[in-house]
């Protein structure tokens, strides 16, 4: 049975689920926990920022963060329980329709050979080269594409 997706805007008391969300993935881990903590979010929600939470019976089960100012993609994950189901790709889809009526280029970072890494191929982002870090891809997405 396919689930009833309800993707709706990210409130501050979401923060704690989808925090958990993000240290509980298998690829793109944090290799330091304490780099990303709930006040990080908290803070992001406060700026000039666009945010979506996807439920699945009520249950939170991925969420999108677009710092718009910078044009940054800087979080899109899904409970490790919910791939597979097209959380991701309806947040990305969400997002991408939103964002681009404020902005005509978007930026994210990811780590090479990933499933991010062909998830965001396969939905037209451009591979920009490596991090200055050397650990992680730049893509970017132009609004034309």
């Amino acid at each position: 049975m396919i689930p009833m997706l309800n993707i709706r805007a990210m409130r501050p008391a979401d923060v704690p689920a989808a925090h958990v969300i993000r240290l509980a993935v298998r690829e793109n881990r944090l290799s330091d926990p304490s780099l990303v903590m709930e006040k990080d979010y908290h803070d992001f929600l406060a700026r000039d920022t666009m945010s979506w939470v996807c439920e699945v019976d009520g249950v939170l089960a991925g969420f999108v963060m677009v710092d718009v100012e910078k044009r940054n993609l800087w979080a899109l994950f899904v409970a490790p329980e919910q791939e597979g189901r097209g959380i991701g790709r309806a947040l990305h889809d969400m997002m991408r329709a939103a964002y681009f009526e404020r902005a005509d280029r978007l930026r994210l970072t990811t780590e090479p050979r990933s499933r991010a890494e062909r998830f965001y191929r396969s939905a037209g982002y451009t591979d920009r080269g490596m991090a200055p870090n050397g650990k992680e891809l730049i893509f970017e997405l132009d609004k034309s594409a």
